[in-house]
């Protein structure tokens, strides 16, 4: 049961489409189903990074990542800006299995990284495994084991269902795509113009 609550927990999570998911469909429209579920991937990676930092209890790694979360915000916001400017700039390829352009490889580190910007992450984690009933003194090595791999598979599920949804879809939208590529990268700069005012 346990499992199931963590594995509903981490698909929720992942769920809202935020720039992460924005890049994951734009990707997924562009270079294939692989491209967008390693975006996503890449996000999945680092939350579990996170999730293992709070349900560990790794105290003093998470008041270092507190404590510098300004600097770390910054760099998300720049970070941010950046892809929302190249994914405006996107040449709309012909055929999209034959794009060539960053490997699936970066977009996974991408991705990542811009998911490390945001250490209050520890903090979702903490409240929520604590939603579940349990604190730092009931966390057993076991316990903690199901909840970080339940929050593997639910988040891992949402972006392979994802990136599967959009590449079924990718014959109608493909004679869209350079608007969708504008779109997505308008909303992408507004997120993080968003990230700076919050």
């Amino acid at each position: 049961m346990l499992l199931l609550k963590s594995i509903i927990l981490g698909f929720s999570i992942s769920a809202p489409v935020g720039p992460i998911g924005l890049l994951c469909i734009q990707r997924t429209l562009s270079q294939g189903k692989s491209a967008g579920f390693l975006t996503g991937f890449g996000a999945v990676t680092a939350n579990i990074v996170y999730a293992s930092i709070a349900v560990l209890g790794f105290s003093a790694v998470s008041s270092l990542l507190i404590q510098y979360e300004m600097l770390l915000k910054i760099f998300g916001t720049i970070f941010l800006l950046y892809l929302g400017v190249k994914t405006i700039l996107k040449k709309v390829p012909n055929q999209a299995a034959q794009l060539a352009g960053e490997s699936k490889l970066m977009m996974f580190f991408s991705t990542f990284f811009l998911m490390l910007t945001n250490p209050v992450t520890i903090l979702n984690f903490t409240a929520m495994f604590v939603g579940l009933g349990f604190g730092e003194s009931e966390m057993t090595l076991q316990i903690a084991l199901l909840l970080i791999s339940g929050v593997f598979i639910g988040a891992t599920c949402w972006w392979m269902f994802l990136s599967i949804v959009v590449s079924l879809l990718i014959k109608s939208i493909q004679p869209h795509l350079g608007t969708i590529n504008k779109g997505a990268g308008l909303l992408i700069i507004g997120l993080a113009l968003a990230n700076i005012l919050a």
